[in-house]
C-alpha cells in the first residue's frame, strides 16, 4: 500500500491547521470571555461563517446548483433561522430544521 498520499495529506492538510488551533487555545486560554479580543475573534468567526453560507446559497457548487433552486435554498435558510430563534438560539435545532427543509423541498419539488 502506497503511503505517500496520506503523508502529503498529513503534512499539507492537517498539521498547518493544527498549529493554529493549538496556538489559539494557548493564547486564548487565559483570556476572560468578555475581553475585547475574544469578542472581536467571535465576531470575525461569525462573519466568516455568514460569508460561507451566503456563498453556498447564492453560488452553490456542483449538484446543489442543479438539485435545489434558489428559492428552495433561501426558504431552507429562513426555516433554519426561525428555528434557531424559536429554540433559544440553538444552532443544532436550526441546522437540523434547515437541512430537513432543504432535503424535503428537494424531494417534493425536483428540478
Amino acid at each position: 500500500m502506497e503511503l505517500s498520499p496520506y503523508l502529503v495529506l498529513l503534512l499539507v492538510g492537517f498539521l498547518p491547521n493544527e498549529v493554529w488551533r493549538v496556538l489559539g487555545v494557548w493564547v486564548g486560554g487565559g483570556l476572560p470571555e468578555d475581553s475585547e479580543f475574544v469578542v472581536w475573534v467571535r465576531a470575525v468567526a461569525v462573519a466568516v461563517l455568514a460569508a460561507v453560507i451566503a456563498k453556498l446559497t447564492l453560488v452553490p457548487p456542483g449538484a446543489l446548483a442543479t438539485a435545489a433552486p434558489l428559492a428552495l435554498r433561501l426558504a431552507a435558510i429562513g426555516c433554519g433561522f426561525l428555528t434557531f430563534l424559536a429554540f433559544r438560539r440553538s444552532v443544532f435545532a436550526g441546522l437540523i430544521v434547515g437541512e430537513s427543509a432543504l432535503l424535503i423541498g428537494g424531494l417534493l419539488f425536483p428540478n
